[in-house]
């Protein structure tokens, strides 16, 4: 390849046409950069329709990006109204699809195109001398199973992690007969009111997870349990009972409403003995039989269910970048500079700091991976971040450091606890400090709960919620309906 002047005349090639994804295009756009979109899906935004039935904790005040505000601003398109909580349906319809049809933008995505890999031209991963004059080259699979090569002086892949759940397995990998298994299985949140009805309406469903995705999954399910009969939910979670102090959020005091208020509607059903709750649950073995699917951990044994749905993450796939020099951290996959930002297994509640193309750069310069994707395995993504974080990576990728390395994104103080780590460490729920100035630190509220009248210290302390411990000596129990009248 010619020296850095040709490849500089390349242009940046953006995997994802999600939010994080187009976001990044229009701040390469703001920036006079040529971003070139590609999307696996045969539409914008097919990874959030993945889940479309499902309403987001974030109103539209966090969803819409300032870059792509301007440019829809100029086509004239009247922003929703920013107190309002979308569908994912939603972000795609009123967002999403207006941008990618702007004059803009439009010419610059393909959809129905795969990126299969992305390497330097002509060098693997252990050739080195001229490997940083070289151009990235991308393999793209279109829709009619053809490929083609696609060169770039940059690569920004915001392809997220939704196409690849956890599995089921406590040990990180697929338990012993899940993948016989798979057509009982439904990994993310299922649609249970409308799209997926009939696949649950009077079934024993077992829901894995413990985080917001589990309590989209359970609510659904309890509610068309209130209108099927014969609809059980058992919910299985990993935390013992006597770590459950963070399990379900940060309730009122949580500075997005709708997702603190997801875990407290859980905690009441949890709490009224309308949903059973088994802890202390590790799956490793699934067997069919002839009274449904027996679910066992190391030595519990839950009782037989007919369908389970999977709400234990998501997971990075890097196998398209396997030919390049990253550096990510070996636990979280995320670069190994933004791990100890977003660790579950230290980070407490509080935002996660913002953050850009400073952290997110590899020693392959010019790629970077961000919105979902960059989190690796951590849960704890905000959209705002993934836009702060393509606002720095376009600045960077235009020459402008001093751009990229500031910061322009404050973001609301969950007040969630993600963790017990902290708290069994002798340290407050939230680092001391987080409060304004003059007012005592609380990260879980103390006040009454507007629908309970009762203390909701959701993360640090309060009622406990009545729970099972299911154990092989119990097998067969709790096979009566679980929402008892």
């Amino acid at each position: 390849m010619e020296p850095n002047h040709r490849r500089d005349a390349l242009p940046v090639a953006v995997i994802g046409a999600g939010p994080v994804g187009l976001a990044a295009a229009a701040h390469l756009l703001a920036r006079g950069e040529d971003p070139i979109v590609f999307e696996a899906g045969p539409v914008v935004g097919s990874g959030v329709l993945g889940w479309g039935h499902v309403r987001l904790f974030s109103p539209w005040r966090y969803v819409v990006d300032d870059a792509a505000r301007a440019l829809l601003s100029a086509g004239g398109w009247v922003e929703p109204d920013p107190d309002e909580y979308p569908t994912g349906q939603e972000v795609v319809e009123r967002y999403l699809a207006p941008l990618a049809t702007l004059p803009a933008l439009h010419s610059r995505i393909r959809v129905g195109s795969r990126v299969v890999s992305v390497t330097r031209d002509g060098f693997d991963k252990m050739k080195s001398d001229g490997r940083d004059r070289a151009p990235y080259l991308l393999t793209i699979r279109t829709a009619d199973d053809q490929e083609a090569p696609f060169l770039a002086k940059a690569v920004i892949d915001a392809s997220g992690t939704t196409a690849t759940p956890n599995p089921l397995g406590a040990a990180g990998v697929p338990a012993i007969g899940e993948r016989e298994l798979a057509d009982r299985i439904f990994a993310g949140i299922p649609d249970a009111l409308g799209f997926h009805r009939a696949r649950y309406a009077g079934k024993r469903v077992l829901v894995v997870g413990g985080g917001h995705s589990a309590f989209n999954a359970l609510l659904d399910l309890m509610t068309l349990a209130g209108e099927a009969p014969g609809t059980a939910v058992t919910w299985a979670v990993r935390k013992p009972a006597d770590r459950l102090r963070s399990l379900f959020g940060g309730g009122i005091a949580d500075a997005l409403p709708a997702r603190g208020a997801l875990g407290e509607r859980v905690r009441r059903l949890v709490e009224d003995g309308h949903l059973r709750l088994a802890t202390g649950f590790r799956t490793a073995r699934l067997t069919a039989t002839a009274d449904g699917v027996a679910v066992a951990g190391d030595d519990d044994v839950l009782p037989p269910v007919d369908e389970i749905v999977v709400a234990t993450g998501y997971r990075p796939n890097l196998a398209m970048l396997a030919e390049l020099r990253l550096n990510l951290d070996p636990v979280i996959e995320s670069p190994a500079a933004l791990a100890p930002l977003i660790d579950p297994n230290v980070h407490s509640c509080g935002s996660v700091p913002p953050h850009g193309a400073e952290e997110l750069k590899h020693p392959d310069a010019g790629v970077y991976v961000v919105g979902m994707k960059s989190y690796g395995r951590a849960p704890t993504f905000l959209m705002l971040t993934g836009y702060e974080q393509v606002r720095s990576v376009a600045a960077a990728i235009a020459g402008d450091w001093a751009a990229a390395r500031e910061v322009r994104l404050v973001l609301p103080e969950t007040g969630v606890c993600s963790t017990d780590v902290l708290a069994e460490r002798g340290v407050a729920c939230c680092a001391v400090g987080s409060a304004p100035e003059g007012e005592s630190a609380s990260c879980c509220g103390t006040g009454p709960s507007a629908s309970t009248g009762t203390a909701a210290n959701s993360c640090c302390g309060g009622t406990a919620p009545q729970v099972i411990q299911l154990s092989a000596a119990a097998r067969g129990a709790c096979r009566g309906p679980i929402n008892e009248e």
